[in-house]
């Protein structure tokens, strides 16, 4: 059933993409979350145990609701959501839906948590293999858009899963608290007290975008990539992976022009697995197979930064040839399906002396030589040399300061930068690719 739902991700993409074009409002992404596999397939971190709210993870959710906390990148009057169910084995019915302004916890600011339909409806039953994206949401809490104190404040989106999901669709590594209720709960969507949400989880469930209606002209950045990208070693709830930090800067130096959402995944690979549906791994299908979902469905898109590579090399022994395809054929689509969309890409950071597989020096040539392609190549917009920000020149290793892991504690795994990496990471992007001047 796995290969079914993976087959039908391209008829899923054309079902979110024929919703948006029949509306003339500019929609435009505005967080996302990629949907990698099914649930407890994935690389979660500071995970909570969870064996009380999902007993039996074959039989997935059980009449229960989901309240999941993201913290959108620009903000609208109006809203939409979207519900995956592309890792399932059977359909799923979401009812319920509510979305709302955290406070605090699972707590919901009072009055701000609205019923959200799909298609005037408040149930929808999504088939293995696709999503679904809802009616716009009025906000009621955004009085204006650019308000300073909505920045970095943070959406609770709740919903309730009717009957049993089976295997859910979700990201494992959120590195944000969400919040869940007990199987058999029932619906408690509408609620805007935390007392019926007794468990939590650094992860999330089925929900993969926001959509905010915005200003025209506004568009979205995907970061696209793996683990350095989803942020591992970063700060839990902290809000400081690299596209984070690279996007306070530029919404500081230029407002909200632009909104930029991550869609990285730990573990993941530029050209491997060969066939993720067949045997789901941690981090869930390549790179290549996720383009049309990650990226083409979302609306808004006019830019791509791209960091990958590392896995490919260190878990299945990729050629730098290989991956160097898998990006030439990576960009070719993205052109083809995106005219006019500008594609950077940033280079593979150091993972020398880390990990057995990926510390090696075999590994590390291979790095080096995939950088050069980058700088080589002519078929990007522009190249954020990350590793020239992060290369500790003396051992050819990370700096020993971006080294400790942010979240757990620790010394780190020296594959992984840590707060204080990223914060380089994301100050090496240049911001005059989007109108602005270095800050």
């Amino acid at each position: 059933m796995l290969k079914y739902a993976f087959a039908m991700m391209l008829a899923g993409a054309m079902v979110a993409n024929t919703a948006v074009a029949a509306d003339s409002r500019n929609w435009v992404v505005s967080w996302t979350g990629s949907a990698q596999g099914p649930y407890p397939v994935g690389n979660a971190t500071a995970q909570p145990e969870l064996k009380f709210a999902f007993p039996e993870p074959s039989r997935g959710a059980i009449n229960q609701t989901f309240r999941l906390i993201v913290r959108p990148d620009i903000w609208g009057r109006e809203a939409r959501i979207r519900l995956s169910n592309v890792f399932g084995t059977k359909p799923v019915t979401f009812a319920d839906a509510h979305t709302g302004l955290q406070t605090s916890g699972a707590a919901v600011l009072k009055g701000s948590n609205r019923a959200v339909t799909f298609k005037g409806k408040t149930s929808v039953t999504v088939a293995p293999g696709q999503w679904v994206e809802s009616d716009p949401v009025a906000l009621s809490f955004v009085t204006s858009p650019n308000d300073p104190m909505l920045s970095g404040r943070k959406l609770a989106v709740s919903f309730h899963v009717v009957g049993e999901s089976g295997p859910m669709t979700w990201h494992a590594k959120a590195l944000q608290t969400s919040y869940l209720g007990p199987q058999g709960g029932g619906s408690q969507a509408g609620d805007e007290a935390e007392g019926a949400f007794p468990f939590s989880t650094t992860s999330w469930y089925f929900l993969d975008a926001v959509i905010m209606n915005a200003a025209p002209g506004t568009k979205a950045v995907v970061a696209f990539g793996d683990s350095i990208t989803d942020g591992t070693a970063s700060t839990l709830n902290g809000d400081d992976r690299w596209p984070d930090v690279f996007s306070r800067r530029l919404h500081a130096a230029i407002g909200d022009r632009y909104a930029v959402v991550n869609q990285g995944i730990g573990g993941n690979q530029v050209v491997g697995p060969k066939d993720y549906a067949a045997n789901p791994i941690g981090g869930g299908p390549s790179a290549i197979s996720r383009l049309e979902r990650d990226i083409v469905s979302l609306p808004g898109v006019g830019a791509v930064v791209w960091l990958e590579g590392i896995n490919d090399f260190g878990t299945s022994g990729a050629t730098m040839e290989a991956v160097a395809d898998g990006y030439r054929q990576g960009v070719a689509t993205l052109r083809a399906r995106l005219p006019g969309v500008k594609i950077y890409v940033a280079t593979l950071t150091t993972a020398l002396n880390s990990t057995p597989t990926h510390g090696t020096p075999d590994v590390d040539a291979k790095r080096k030589a995939l950088n050069a392609f980058f700088k080589s190549e002519k078929i990007f917009d522009g190249v954020a040399d990350f590793d020239a920000v992060t290369l500790d020149g003396t051992t050819g290793a990370i700096k020993p300061e971006f080294a400790p892991n942010s979240t757990t504690g620790g010394p780190g795994d020296r594959l992984h930068p840590n707060r204080a990496g990223y914060a380089a990471m994301g100050g090496a992007v240049d911001l005059g690719w989007f109108g602005a001047g270095k800050r």
